[in-house]
């Protein structure tokens, strides 16, 4: 026992690996060069221009910057957010990471969440605002009325499975009803492809219709807190709502789709109107999944660190929507075209873009009022609220 507490510890060679320390084959040289002769291949490499990689490394800059030592020299803001973009960008692994950023894989292990945190931190309240007047509710519903032809619309709900690998000492706490294990991404998107809310990190073990009732909107949609506009202030005197799908409870204020047992014609109606303002979450999602190739494997970081670095990615995306430039074009999403034909998105076009949705659930004890809602909304899109395309699109399967 003695000897081999003695026993002396292999002794570093050197502090840094001299590759390391040469920053002249680095990820920063490499992108120097293609902003200057391909722009094209700048944006694809981080997803976004050189202009809006300097706008965000300006609001981030000065949180992520550390100050150089005796010992040896700092690494920069800008290689920490390049790093963290061509992870979030990629997935790729610390270790396949290191040999483009010339940072080692441990000191990337805490580069990267920071750098994430940090990035979801600097955007939020700008890029991610969520409404808090009855007066921002109603300037998102007129961007669903204007696209979607759907009134009094605050936003489409969905949520989705994120790979994760088991966190250790946690059983199946995020083991989800597909056989992986996951925690899950709950959102509210507007009209124009943008997050409004997001709620990330609970574990995907939870049963897919409660997910919603854990979150501060839920809570606050009940409690009538969330200063949305009153039946006085809407179109026909309609409930404001929100739209969801089956996994969704039926609510006053959340509408989704009549069961395919019961459709009448007035339902199919109504089941088309719902479905292309619905699906603006779920092209969002797609989007992001197909711009960001980490959300289409399994994060190998704890769930807290995870959840920044989804977060990071929502920030990231309403970013560069809000800011107008080529990040996506309009043939990436699902689209309607000469009123009764419907595209889809690019992003569908590979399957692996897709992220798991939520399992649907039966709801029980649905109150009379939530029916009443749902009632309301379809006879008025079957009455003074159609329009001259919905019948053909009935006739040909869309609802």
């Amino acid at each position: 026992m003695h000897v081999l507490l003695q026993k002396k510890r292999k002794k570093r060679s050197k502090w840094v690996k001299d590759w390391k320390l040469n920053r002249n084959f680095s990820d920063i040289q490499l992108l120097c060069e293609l902003e200057e002769n391909n722009p094209d291949d700048y944006r694809n490499y981080l997803r976004m221009d050189s202009q809006d990689f300097k706008l965000l490394l300006e609001l981030i800059g000065p949180k992520i910057e550390k100050q150089n030592t005796v010992m040896r020299m700092a690494i920069t803001a800008e290689e920490r957010l390049i790093a963290t973009l061509r992870f979030l960008a990629t997935g790729r692994s610390y270790e396949d990471l290191k040999f483009s950023t010339c940072i080692s894989a441990p000191s990337l292990s805490y580069i990267i969440p920071e750098t994430c945190k940090e990035i979801f931190e600097a955007l939020k309240k700008d890029y991610m605002k969520f409404p808090t007047s009855k007066e921002e509710w109603q300037d998102i519903s007129i961007g669903f009325q204007n696209r979607w032809q759907f009134v009094n619309c605050g936003g489409s709900i969905d949520g989705k499975h994120i790979r994760i690998l088991q966190p250790p000492r946690t059983g199946a706490q995020f083991y989800n009803y597909k056989g992986f294990y996951s925690i899950v991404l709950m959102a509210v998107v507007n009209s124009n492809y943008e997050f409004i809310y997001v709620n990330v990190g609970k574990n995907g073990r939870l049963s897919d219709g409660g997910v919603i009732e854990c979150t501060e909107f839920y809570k606050s949609l009940k409690e009538e807190k969330l200063q949305i506009p009153n039946n006085d202030d809407t179109v026909n005197n309609l409930n404001f709502v929100f739209l969801g799908d089956e996994a969704f409870a039926l609510h006053e204020h959340i509408l989704k789709p009549y069961s395919q047992r019961e459709l009448t014609h007035e339902k199919r109606v109504f089941n088309y109107r719902l479905s292309p303002a619905r699906n603006c979450v779920e092209n969002t999602f797609g989007l992001i999944s197909s711009r960001f190739r980490l959300l289409q494997r399994a994060i190998n970081l704890n769930p807290e660190k995870a959840s920044y670095a989804v977060l990071a990615i929502c920030a990231i995306h309403n970013f560069l929507r809000k800011r107008g430039g080529p990040y996506v074009t309009s043939t990436m999403f699902d689209r309607q075209e000469d009123t009764n034909i419907l595209k889809n998105g690019e992003w569908r076009e590979n399957v692996n873009n897709e992220l798991l949705g939520l399992q649907c659930t039966r709801q029980k004890n649905v109150s009379t009022e939530a029916k009443i809602n749902r009632d309301n909304y379809m006879h008025f899109f079957n009455n003074q609220g159609s329009v001259d395309f919905q019948e053909d699109m009935v006739k040909a399967g869309r609802s």
